[in-house]
Order: C-alpha cells, then sequence, then structure tokens
C-alpha cells in the first residue's frame, strides 16, 4: 500500500501523562483511536455514517512499540493508513511522532495528508478491525456494501 498518510496534530494534555511527566503508554492507543477516526472523517466514512448503515467496526486486535516518550504539552502529529483491507477486515498503521514549533507552523494546524511521516518517531502501532452488523455477525463489505469497499479501495491503492 502506498497511499498517503492522514495527519492530525495535537499536543500533549497534563492528563494524559503520568507521575514521570510522560505520556502514559495506554494513551497512545486512545491516539491511535483518535487518528483512525479523523481518518475516516477526512476520507467522508465517519462512524455516524456507517452505524446509519448498519455497520460496526469492532478493534480485533491493538498494538504498539514504543521507541520515545511523549511528556507534557510536546506537539506531537498521529499519522494514519491503512495497512490491509479485505471484504471483512480493515487494518490500520499508525505512527506517534513528536514535531517542533517550526513543523507545526509550517504545516497548519488543520487535518490533512502527507507522503512521508516527518518528526522524532515516538510510538508505531496496528489495529485490526472486522465489519459486523448490529447483530455482531460478520459482513462482506464487498457483497452487502459495495460502494464503501470500492471506497477504501481507492484510498488504498
Amino acid at each position: 500500500m502506498t497511499q498517503a498518510w492522514h495527519q492530525h496534530k495535537m499536543r500533549v494534555q497534563y492528563k494524559d501523562t503520568d507521575q514521570m511527566g510522560v505520556v502514559h503508554h495506554g494513551n497512545y492507543i486512545t491516539w491511535f483511536e483518535v487518528g483512525r477516526t479523523e481518518w475516516m472523517r477526512h476520507f467522508e466514512m465517519s462512524y455516524h455514517a456507517l452505524e446509519e448503515k448498519g455497520l460496526l467496526l469492532p478493534v480485533l486486535d491493538a498494538s504498539a512499540v514504543y521507541k520515545s516518550s511523549a511528556r507534557f504539552d510536546d506537539l506531537v502529529v498521529l499519522f494514519t493508513r491503512i495497512e490491509q483491507y479485505s471484504p471483512i477486515r480493515l487494518a490500520f498503521e499508525y505512527e506517534a511522532r513528536r514535531i517542533t514549533e517550526e513543523d507545526w507552523k509550517a504545516n497548519g494546524m488543520r487535518s490533512a495528508t502527507a507522503d512521508d511521516p516527518y518528526g522524532e518517531l515516538l510510538t508505531t502501532g496496528k489495529t485490526t478491525h472486522m465489519w459486523v452488523n448490529e447483530a455482531w455477525k460478520p459482513v462482506k463489505l464487498r457483497k452487502n456494501h459495495p460502494e464503501i469497499y470500492e471506497q477504501i479501495k481507492r484510498i488504498a491503492e
């Protein structure tokens, strides 16, 4: 997959840090969810719209690899893109990176896309999801919602 990364900029909040002033490791999984939600919104696939069609996208697996620590008030950009997709599953990959004030100003404060992640790598991660209906039964997207499957395919390729 070669598609651009979606980027979402944020500043580390005090509530996300521990007594050592470091972002608690569990918060990165929450940040991945923020990145994924903003990715979906950017590509006009909001969770609300999917749920109105009877589709849910629960997490099957989540992982993170920690490289460096973020601290209170750091500027961070969350990079998100599709890692893999099929008619039943969707996997995202993430990078959380510390950026400078100059990067923040130069790249604006709005979510957008970037060809390559920039900044100091803090954490990488992945989440895997399965399409299910409201009864939590697997849904084959290509068969039941071909328009959504084709949209994901266009974004991912």
